[in-house]
């Protein structure tokens, strides 16, 4: 089994990134993730999130066609000013386990800011030498890892993008929304 911990500050507060966090998929930094369809979203009495979702993949090749796959259920928590997000992958658990957790919150000492601190697990069974492809899977994730915090960025400009757009267009500033303001807008 390996276990490690990593931590993130991202310059923007954390309601910002919680939303982007939920619409990090699809994007071009991971183009093998298709996206994460929701399976229950409930707010339970004491006011706490929880948010039931699976990631899909177009990952198996079938001959020339590549075929979508669920890769993992995503359990999501958000109480009081923390989102807590637990990955556990789906294919191959008999062989090998993924289960990773992400955490949310303002920073402690910069609240405009957010800490995201990463914990993955893996565990191998029936493999050998599983430590050696341990150390190979945790080198992988650790680089996916990096590829995530650069699609949340990506993310986190987008919607503020959007925000202060839609901001202008309220205040009467511009006259002509983007298409991807149009897109927002006309979803609603």
């Amino acid at each position: 089994m390996k276990t490690w911990t990593s931590e993130h500050v991202f310059d923007h507060p954390r309601e910002t990134i919680t939303t982007a966090a939920m619409q990090k998929y699809p994007n071009p930094t991971n183009p093998s993730v298709a996206g994460a369809d929701v399976l229950d979203r409930h707010i339970d009495p004491s006011g706490k999130l929880h948010s039931h979702r699976l990631s899909t993949e177009w990952g198996l090749l079938t001959g020339a066609a590549r075929t979508k796959t669920y890769k993992n259920i995503l359990q999501e928590y958000s109480v009081e000013k923390t989102m807590e997000l637990k990955s556990t992958n789906i294919p191959l658990t008999n062989m090998v386990s993924v289960d990773e957790t992400l955490i949310y919150k303002p920073h402690p000492q910069a609240p405009e800011t957010t800490v995201l601190t990463q914990g993955p697990t893996i565990t191998m069974q029936g493999v050998s030498p599983s430590s050696y492809l341990e150390g190979l899977m945790a080198s992988t994730i650790s680089s996916n890892a990096n590829k995530g915090q650069e699609a949340m960025e990506r993310v986190t400009h987008r919607l503020n993008a959007e925000t202060e757009e839609l901001m202008a267009l309220a205040r009467g500033r511009i006259r002509t929304p983007t298409v991807a303001v149009a897109a927002f807008v006309g979803k609603q």
